[in-house]
C-alpha cells in the first residue's frame, strides 16, 4: 500500500514537473501575442470614462475566460480525435499572426489620417455627450474587444497545442488551463494598470509635493510612450512568432532557414553572433513576406466580392 502510495505521489509529480516544463515553453512561445494583446485590450477601452474603464476590463476579461472555456475543450477535442489537424491549424494561426502584423504596417496607406482622426473625434464626442446611451456604448466596446480576444486567444491556445500535442490528455489539460488562466489574468491585470496610468500620474501631479508632482509629470508624459513601445513590440513579435511557426511548420523552408544559418556560422570573426541572430531574421523575414501575401488575397477577394454580389 505504502509503495503504491509512493508510485502515485512519484506518478503526481513526475506529471506535474511536466506540465511546469511544457507551461514554461508554451508561455515562451506565446508572448509574441501578448504584446499585441496588451496593447489592443488597452485601446479597447480608449474613450471610455475614466470611472468606468476597470468595470469595462473586468468585463472583457470575464468574456476572454468565456472565450477559453470554449477553446480548451475544442483543442483538446481536435488533439485526441483529430491530431492530423494540429500542424494546419498553427500554420494558420501563424499566418494570421503574420496579416494581422503587416495589416498594421500597411494601415497608414490603407486608411487615411482623416479618417482615424474622425473616427477618433466622432468617439470623443459621444462620450461627452449626455444624451448618448454610454451604456450601449460600453457594451459594443466590449463585445467589439471580446471578439478581438478570441481570435487572440485561439492564437494563444493553438500555439501551446502545438508544444503539448505530443503529451498524454492529464499533461495537456493542465498546460492548456494554466496557460488560459495565466494570460488571462495576466493581460488584463496589465491592461487595467496601463489605462489607469494616466489617471495616477493625474493624481500625483495635483499633490502637494514637488517629488510627487513631477513623479505624476513623468508618469503622463511616460503612458503614451509605452502604448507606442507596446504596439511596436507586439507587432515585431508577431513577425517573428508567426515566422517561426511558418518556417518550423514547412519541412522545405525549415531546412533553408537551418541551411542558411549554418552558412552563417562559418563566417570569419561574426559567424557566433549570426549563427544565433539568422534564425529570428530569417523567421522575421518570412513573417513579414507571408503577412503581405496574406494581405494581398484578402485585398483582392475584398474588392471581387462586393463586384459578384451585385452582378
Amino acid at each position: 500500500m505504502a509503495s503504491s502510495l509512493l508510485a502515485l505521489i512519484d506518478d503526481i509529480a513526475s506529471i506535474l514537473d511536466d506540465v511546469t516544463l511544457l507551461t514554461k515553453v508554451a508561455a515562451k512561445k506565446t508572448s509574441g501575442v501578448l504584446g499585441d494583446d496588451l496593447a489592443l485590450n488597452a485601446q479597447q477601452v480608449t474613450g471610455v470614462k475614466a470611472e468606468r474603464e476597470l468595470p469595462v476590463v473586468w468585463a472583457v476579461c470575464k468574456g476572454s475566460l468565456r472565450n477559453k472555456l470554449i477553446l480548451v475543450p475544442a483543442a483538446l477535442a481536435i488533439s485526441a480525435y483529430a491530431p492530423w489537424a494540429v500542424t494546419p491549424l498553427l500554420m494558420v494561426g501563424g499566418a494570421f499572426l503574420c496579416f494581422e502584423g503587416f495589416e498594421k504596417l500597411a494601415h497608414k496607406y490603407l486608411h487615411s489620417a482623416q479618417d482615424d482622426a474622425a473616427e477618433h473625434a466622432a468617439l470623443v464626442a459621444a462620450v461627452a455627450n449626455p444624451a448618448v446611451d454610454l451604456v450601449a456604448l460600453e457594451k459594443d466596446k466590449i463585445q467589439g474587444a471580446v471578439r478581438t480576444d478570441f481570435i487572440l486567444s485561439a492564437e494563444i491556445i493553438a500555439i501551446t497545442l502545438g508544444t503539448v500535442q505530443d503529451s498524454g490528455f492529464s499533461t495537456q489539460l493542465a498546460v492548456l488551463s494554466s496557460i488560459a488562466l495565466i494570460m488571462t489574468v495576466g493581460v488584463y491585470g496589465l491592461v487595467a494598470g496601463i489605462v489607469k496610468l494616466d489617471d495616477a500620474g493625474l493624481y500625483l501631479s495635483q499633490q502637494a509635493s514637488a517629488f510627487q508632482r513631477s513623479l505624476g509629470r513623468g508618469i503622463l508624459v511616460f503612458a503614451p510612450w509605452m502604448m507606442k513601445t507596446l504596439s511596436v513590440v507586439g507587432t515585431a513579435a508577431m513577425f517573428l512568432v508567426g515566422g517561426g511557426i511558418l518556417t518550423h511548420g514547412w519541412p522545405a523552408l525549415h531546412h533553408l532557414v537551418e541551411a542558411l544559418t549554418q552558412q552563417a556560422a562559418n563566417i570569419a570573426g561574426i559567424g557566433p553572433l549570426l549563427h544565433a541572430l539568422a534564425p529570428l531574421l530569417l523567421d522575421g523575414i518570412t513573417g513579414v513576406l507571408a503577412g503581405a501575401a496574406v494581405l494581398a488575397v484578402v485585398s483582392l477577394v475584398k474588392r471581387v466580392l462586393p463586384a459578384k454580389t451585385t452582378a
